[in-house]
């Protein structure tokens, strides 16, 4: 039982991503089409949720870690 929660946890974990993912390259396919500058799609809804993932988690596996 604990390997298909475990099974389970990931698949969600990797669905999550794979959505955000998705989310961020619309944005940046959309912003290249309208000629946007390049830290456009950065600055959008997903762009920010990726920023902050990519930095919040080597600290938060850090702060885990003590």
């Amino acid at each position: 039982m604990s390997l298909l929660l475990d099974v389970i946890k990931a698949a969600a974990v990797l669905a999550a991503a794979g959505i955000l993912g998705n989310w961020f390259l619309r944005e940046f396919r959309a912003a290249k089409e309208k000629g946007l500058p390049w830290y456009a799609p950065y600055a959008s809804t997903p762009g920010i949720l990726v920023i902050c993932i990519a930095f919040l988690l080597p600290v938060l596996a850090w702060w885990l870690s003590r």
